[in-house]
């Protein structure tokens, strides 16, 4: 019995969380206040922290599948493959607020998104992004306009996010994916530590 109390001792320290609470605490990224907040995610819309993506660089997007742009699903995934790896990620956020070009239900926008241009980056639940009949903008929405002085326009309106949550630049919905500027920005945005 002798030779177990050192395993023991061990064992209690780690289901206490004595020895592993220090090196988790330090090596997660704190949450910018911008992250902190949920969505529904498209494919099932069970609730998701928004804080999973704090570290990263974020593109956040407003979407729709019916929309001239709509083309640009292809560009942004074509982006979030190209430098995921790197700490990039897209948020997509599809809008019927333009057009009535999202009309469709959490499902069918999906299935559009993955078959249609087999879109893997995180989608979310259909989101108001702009003032109209009254109803109400979603939060995430109101500090982007508040942090940058833009609201979208139209379908596709891009917000790239510093990885500390801190700068915030707004891109139109003209404004390709793979845009020299905008993809420029990304890379510069990617080289911060």
């Amino acid at each position: 019995m002798k030779h177990f109390r050192p395993l023991l001792a061990l064992a209690s320290a780690l289901l206490a969380g004595a020895l592993l609470a220090p090196a988790t605490a330090s090596a997660a990224p704190s949450c910018p206040a911008l992250l902190n907040r949920q969505a529904l995610r498209l494919q099932d819309e069970k609730p998701q922290n928004l804080c999973q993506y704090a570290g990263q660089v974020v593109v956040i997007v407003n979407t729709a599948s019916f929309c001239g742009f709509t083309p640009q699903y292809k560009g942004l995934e074509a982006l979030y493959q190209r430098y995921r790896d790197r700490g990039l990620v897209v948020l997509g956020f599809p809008s019927n607020d333009f057009g009535a070009q999202e009309p469709g239900s959490s499902k069918d926008i999906a299935d559009f998104c993955e078959n249609t241009f087999g879109v893997k980056f995180p989608m979310f639940t259909k989101t108001r992004v702009t003032e109209s009949a009254g109803a109400q903008v979603d939060p995430l929405y109101v500090e982007l306009r508040r942090r940058t002085g833009a609201a979208p326009k139209w379908n596709f309106h891009k917000y790239v996010v510093s990885r500390d949550g801190n700068a915030v630049l707004s891109f139109a919905s003209t404004v390709e994916p793979d845009d020299a500027a905008f993809v420029r920005e990304i890379e510069r945005q990617l080289a911060a530590k």
